[in-house]
């Protein structure tokens, strides 16, 4: 189980000592833990939206997204942040949008996408709180850390000697490649005929934001990876509250 506490102190603010420094071994065995980790806050979600009903739409999608937040410490949406200035004020230049990723100040384009996800993330959940779809908000965490672990399966990892590089040489592949089948099936199990559309734009938004990694930097980073999960989170919440 340690790689399971391993995924969940690096991917939540919840409170995990661990005996120690982890192997390199047990840090690649932990990304297979990451959609249960997805799946955990999914419940927890579920769990508060249950506890909130009777409470007024936009307070009950405001407390669930604050939740959301306070659960994964705000990491990815630094993750966000810093990708987003990269991006831009990197110009196509891949040692300048690496050099700007390192940079802990933000701009602001990186605050005018952060408020821009967290609004659509906003609105989702508030059409979803008045559908009475509470158990659909297991979708979106999983799907986001599924596609983690995704990403690094299949995609270099760019900065030499980094947590990210440790995590990808020693994920067991095999392992990883079933982990995501039943990622997929258990999303399609909750949801049915109401998953192919949140799913499909996961698989699209995926392949898209690898591309262009792959394109800008010859693969991803911590940075990246985070922008990921949180457009791909946002996706999936999304094509819940419009289908």
């Amino acid at each position: 189980m340690l790689p399971f506490w391993i995924a969940l102190q690096f991917l939540s603010s919840l409170p995990v000592s661990l005996p120690g420094m982890p192997a390199l071994r047990e840090m690649g065995r932990s990304l297979l833990w990451y959609p249960v980790v997805g799946l955990l806050f999914g419940v927890l979600l579920w769990l508060a939206s249950h506890l909130l009903q009777g409470t007024p739409a936009p307070l009950h999608a405001a407390l669930l997204l604050t939740l959301w937040v306070l659960l994964t410490g705000a990491l990815h949406l630094d993750g966000l942040a810093d990708s987003a200035d990269a991006w831009l004020g990197g110009f196509g230049d891949r040692e300048r949008t690496l050099q700007i990723m390192k940079d802990p100040r933000s701009g602001p384009i990186a605050v005018v996408t952060l408020v821009l996800v967290l609004l659509l993330k906003f609105c989702a959940l508030w059409v979803l709180v008045e559908r009475g779809a509470g158990a659909l908000l297991l979708m979106a965490p999983l799907v986001g850390r599924a596609a983690m672990l995704g990403l690094f399966l299949g995609t270099p990892y760019v900065r030499p000697g980094g947590l990210g590089q440790a995590l990808a040489e020693h994920l067991p592949r095999r392992a990883a490649g079933w982990v995501l089948s039943g990622s997929l099936l258990l999303c399609l199990l909750l949801a049915g005929w109401s998953a192919l559309a949140p799913l499909l734009a996961a698989f699209v938004g995926f392949f898209w934001l690898r591309r262009l990694m792959c394109q800008r930097l010859g693969g991803t980073t911590g940075d990246t990876a985070g922008a990921m999960l949180e457009l791909l989170e946002l996706a999936v919440i999304l094509a819940l509250a419009v289908c």
